[in-house]
């Protein structure tokens, strides 16, 4: 399970630096996408492959809204791997997406890192614990 919260820099190549007691489920390869929410998605190998299965089953071709999510998803994926220190380079569309600049949040989300724009992060993160309880309890309700 990926957790955590690492407020880090992108260097001048666009590289992030996939934090040291994250790194070994990315081993063998990984995929960076575009994530909801304006961030950037890494999974890894495997997880990539469960995600995929459990999308492509959830998403209709023959609708257009299907077709699009499709397009979002997959047609901005990369397959990469972690060089020596760790780190990936973030492709250009995929900063475009997100909006990053130089400082930046990793952050672990259970079978997935996130790369937020720490300014983007940070605002989202202010706003989310102003409605966490109610979300939660809405959560609660809803499930029975």
């Amino acid at each position: 399970m990926l957790l955590g919260e690492y407020a880090q820099k992108l260097d001048e190549k666009n590289r992030v630096t996939v934090p040291a007691r994250l790194r070994e489920p990315f081993s063998d390869g990984l995929f960076v996408t575009r994530g909801l929410d304006k961030c950037v998605a890494i999974y890894a190998r495997d997880g990539w492959d469960t995600f995929v299965e459990q999308q492509t089953a959830r998403l209709d071709p023959f609708t257009r809204e299907g077709r699009q999510m499709e397009r979002f998803l997959f047609g901005g994926a990369v397959e990469a791997e972690l060089d020596r220190q760790g780190r990936i380079a973030v492709p250009p569309p995929l900063m475009q997406h997100a909006v990053l600049q130089r400082e930046i949040v990793v952050v672990g989300v259970r079978d997935r890192l996130e790369i937020w724009d720490r300014g983007a992060w940070e605002r989202g993160l202010a706003e989310l614990e102003g409605s966490a309880e109610n979300v939660a309890e809405r959560l609660v309700r809803d499930a029975r």
